[in-house]
């Protein structure tokens, strides 16, 4: 079984940065890759960034590009989003999640994910 726990949400002013903190515990803790994912009121869960645990891959979506930087620290199993030059639209609750099993589905849809954290909220005023 894995856990994820996010941290690092809070309330910045537009322009302000936040570096979000997802620390994952389980046996044998090996993933195939991490994600980040965001839900704002009212609007469906949407990808951020995901990193492949091994090397080799780094997504983001296109509105996060140049702003936001993923990055992970295999030893402390623990995965961290960087986000600078905040913006009032990037307000939501931020979720971290695993991908422990090889798949098709793309890492940057939430169906290849099979562990997530309950989220962090990051609530950016203008």
């Amino acid at each position: 079984q894995v856990q994820l726990v996010e941290s690092g949400g809070g309330l910045v002013q537009a322009g302000g940065s936040l570096r979000l903190t997802c620390a994952a515990s389980g046996r044998a803790f090996s993933p195939y890759a991490m994600g980040w994912f965001r839900q704002a009121p009212g609007k469906e869960r949407e990808f951020v960034s995901a990193i492949s645990w091994r090397g080799g891959w780094i997504y983001y979506a296109d509105s996060m590009k140049g702003r936001f930087t993923i990055s992970r620290d295999n030893a402390k199993n623990t995965v961290y989003l960087q986000m600078d030059s905040l913006k009032p639209e990037d307000t939501a609750v931020y979720y971290c999640a695993a991908g422990t099993r090889a798949t098709v589905i793309p890492r940057t849809k939430e169906g290849s994910y099979d562990y997530w954290g309950q989220g962090t909220q990051v609530t950016i005023s203008s």
